[in-house]
């Protein structure tokens, strides 16, 4: 075998395969050996290549370069404008001191090879954290230094080694997707036409063979049906070569090597018979099994990409240009151009370009896009707006809070794309039997081979064929990831969120949850309902002192504590204490904001004898070094559909446990009210994340539902963990699944959905695997043909695909 074995015709460039002008001495040294070039970009290209050590993408390509002037996109030519920091706002995202990251979309990849090239080749940049390429989707996640590097010298980078690379836009990869559609159904046409001609030549023949057909009609026939098979077999059943070969070339036998095997074979022996004129010719059943094949692999692919349209179309709810009011005029400028704190006029219909807040207008939202709240949201002054979300009735004046990647929607996108990265342990397990699976189906063939070969020679051979095609495991490995994909899109489009690959998987196999109680089983909405003051300093001190100390706080309780002032004291050194409080130090004395205990520490006193108590209302106390200052009482209100939701689960078989920090009192009458058995009050994280570990060890599967920065650590180490939509984004981060709808119905819901999903996965890998155990053996003994085992496994994929697509239907 050569060295090189995709080899370039004699006098072509050894790079993009053009023609070498002559009189052009360009040359670059390739394992020691001089390989000629036809222009000074193929050298460039080819000398960066050899220069980082990566001449094995010679080795692996299975398709020839392109050239590289044309792979340079005027954008490219000035790759420093993807420096600005205006324009990176729209597709950069901060992930620490001077860490960049970015989604990238690359043009040019054909095959594993060109993954591992650039891959490697990025890599090896000074300042690049990571770079990741998913082959599916051609995307890149870059992660960089800034301080080291600019994007553009990374995107220079990737230009060098013949790729286009630049900001994922869901347009553009619209345009691949339907390229990749195209040149599939032109496949498929050819295959269609191909097998047509053929088999009509077929039929022919067939009469032919039990009437007085000559041979040299025979001959004649058999002669046309190869010309007639050659563009499928060269044409439309390459993409099945090509990626088998791949696969060889790492030592791995992916699905397409059975394929490409009884196609090669199957055609190498038909024509072997016709040049020889005897034996038989199986085109008819090349043509079928190719186009069968390929229609299989169609249906699976537009599966896929349906699957995916939920990110999508997430990418597409953000408008390209806003109205933005500046000294009373109107301008319209590009969505990306917007800046923080900018006005912006969204009229009816139009869709918020950005996060913020309403400064002029009553008007109400569709959100359902975002949170599967089918009912307009009203919005008037004050509220929040979301981008992405669409203004209905009237025009609203907006100020720009945050633009970009920044903005929920980004988020939200982040999450579920990380979420369809991620592979669940079914899909692993799934691809690691497959990938077993394939050697065993060939030893089977040839052991079929061998006995029929002693028994009927001439049968060996083409029953031999009929097991090797009957038995490819394609539909075996779609059984999973096509439910889950179906499950996902589902839940997402009801506002349940998934962030994690594991999690639909784990949460069908719960049978224990634990609730938080303020934001979650209640709107967490407080308000403070009663001040009372313990010390000498005024109400007014108080309510100042006690907005300045949770001013940096996104609790609830906090935010009922901020709005007691309009003019919160400036606390200096402020530091919060997980689950218990927050302390400060506000005119030179030191002040605490929290629990009874929590604030106890500071005051080295007992509360006085005459404070009244709280009863079901939740305390929170206020106190400085030289004593106690106020106690805050705070009531929130139950979400309407708390009770059914709990009723519901429980239903499911699954305990309801209520874990909160409020006091004990409090927690037991929300428990009595909604019905829960199991409540503790006072707990503080690391009591809430002992409790989960001893329901762990007890074997109970737990999910957590909770909204605060106080639950993120349960919220970590639950198996499975679901974020309020509205809580903190350290909690959202933490959790596997996001309820962006609020509505807490669709817990019960989504326990059930991905019961079902569980039971769909079963179903399927029950019929691979009866399809299986049936066709073996009838293929086997000789009972089914070439042809006829293609429809077989074509239908055995498709049967699992509309299996798992039933999921879509609530």
């Amino acid at each position: 075998m050569s060295e090189f074995p995709l080899q370039v015709a004699p006098g072509a460039c050894f790079h993009c395969g053009q023609p070498v002008p002559a009189g052009k001495p360009y040359h670059v040294k390739i394992d020691n050996q001089p390989r000629e070039m036809c222009c000074t970009g193929c050298q460039a290209v080819a000398q960066a290549i050899v220069d980082n050590n990566l001449t094995d993408y010679y080795r692996f390509r299975t398709e020839i370069s392109d050239k590289p002037d044309d792979l340079v996109p005027e954008a490219l030519r000035q790759l420093q404008v993807y420096d600005s920091p205006e324009l990176q706002k729209s597709f950069v995202r901060e992930t620490g001191a001077n860490i960049r990251e970015a989604s990238l979309i690359l043009e040019g990849i054909v095959c594993a090879a060109c993954v591992w090239l650039n891959e490697h080749h990025v890599k090896q940049l000074d300042g690049v954290l990571e770079f990741r390429i998913n082959y599916s989707t051609h995307r890149a996640t870059l992660r960089w230094d800034n301080e080291r590097l600019n994007l553009s010298q990374v995107l220079q980078s990737i230009s060098e080694i013949g790729y286009h690379a630049h900001p994922f836009d869901p347009r553009r990869l619209e345009s691949l997707q339907k390229k990749e559609k195209s040149a599939a159904l032109r496949r498929i046409a050819i295959a269609g036409l191909g097998m047509m001609q053929v088999m009509m030549i077929a039929i022919a023949m067939y009469v032919g063979a039990v009437s007085d057909m000559d041979t040299g009609m025979r001959d004649f026939l058999r002669w046309i049906s190869l010309i007639m098979t050659t563009p499928v077999v060269f044409y439309s059943a390459k993409v099945f070569f090509s990626s088998a070969w791949r696969d060889l070339r790492r030592g791995r036998f992916g699905m397409d090597v059975p394929v490409s095997l009884a196609i090669a074979i199957a055609f190498s022996a038909s024509v072997w018979a016709t040049f020889t004129g005897g034996g038989e010719v199986y085109f008819d059943s090349v043509t079928m099994f190719t186009f069968f094949l390929l229609t299989g692999r169609y249906l699976e692919m537009t599966a896929r990409h349906k699957a995916g349209q939920v990110a999508e179309a997430l990418v597409r709810l953000m408008p390209a240009t806003a109205t933005r009011l500046r000294d009373g005029e109107q301008e319209v400028i590009p969505v990306s151009q917007l800046e923080l704190g900018d006005y912006v006029l969204i009229k009816p219909g139009e869709v918020v370009p950005a996060d913020g807040v309403v400064t002029d207008g009553t008007s109400s939202t569709n959100e359902s896009l975002l949170t599967g709240e089918s009912l307009p949201c009203q919005k008037q002054r004050g509220d929040a707006l979301v981008g992405g979300t669409v203004n209905m009735e009237s025009p609203l004046t907006m100020r720009v809070d945050k633009v970009g990647d920044s903005t929920v929607l980004a988020a939200i996108i982040r999450l579920l794309e990380r979420a369809q990265a991620e592979k669940p342990e079914l899909a692993r397990l799934a691809e690691k039997v497959a990938s077993r699976f394939v050697p065993l189906i060939l030893i089977t063939s040839v052991a079929v081979f061998a006995w029929w070969y002693q028994h009927q020679p001439a049968e060996a051979f083409w029953i031999a064929l009929s097991v090797l095609v009957i038995t490819c495991p394609c539909a075996f490995s779609l059984a999973t990831p096509a439910a889950l994909t179906a499950a996902t899109g589902l839940l997402t489009s009801k506002g349940v969120l998934t962030t994690r690959g594991h999690a639909l998987e784990t949460l069908a196999r719960i049978n224990h949850i634990i609730f938080d109680k303020t934001g979650t089983l209640s709107h967490g909405h407080l308000e403070v309902v009663e001040v009372q003051m313990v010390g000498a300093a005024s109400a007014q001190l108080c309510q100042q002192i006690a907005a300045g100390l949770e001013m940096a706080s996104e609790h609830p309780v906090a935010q009922a504590l901020v709005r007691l002032s309009d003019s919160p004291a400036k606390v200096l050194e402020l530091t919060a204490a997980s689950g218990r409080g927050v302390k400060g130090v506000y005119a030179g004395k030191h002040y605490r904001i929290g629990t009874r205990v929590f604030v106890e520490e500071l005051t080295q006193c007992e509360l006085p004898a005459n404070v009244s108590d709280a009863g079901e209302r939740s305390q929170i106390f206020l106190g400085a070094d030289d004593g106690w200052l106020a106690i805050f009482s705070l009531a929130d209100q139950l979400r309407a559909e708390a009770a059914q939701m709990v009723q519901e689960l429980q239903a499911l078989g699954i305990t309801v446990t209520l874990l909160s920090g409020d006091s004990p009192p409090v927690v037991a009458a929300v428990a009595q009210q909604l019905g829960i058995s199991h409540a503790h009050g006072g707990q503080l994280p690391d009591a809430k994340l002992a409790y989960l570990r001893h329901l762990q060890s007890q074997g109970a599967i737990v999910a957590m539902v909770g909204d605060g920065v106080n639950d993120a650590p349960v919220l970590a180490g639950a198996p499975v963990s679901i974020a309020m939509g509205s809580g903190s984004q350290l909690a959202q981060a933490s959790a596997d699944m996001v309820l962006l709808s609020e509505n807490l119905r669709q817990l019960p819901f989504a326990v059930r959905t991905s019961r079902r999903m569980q039971t769909i996965i079963k179903q399927n890998f029950l019929w691979t695997i009866a399809y299986n155990l049936l066709a073996i053996p009838l293929a086997a003994t000789g009972m089914v043909a070439p042809w006829m085992a293609a429809i077989g496994m074509s239908a055995s994929s498709l049967v699992v695909v509309l299996n798992s697509l039933r999921l879509k239907n609530d």
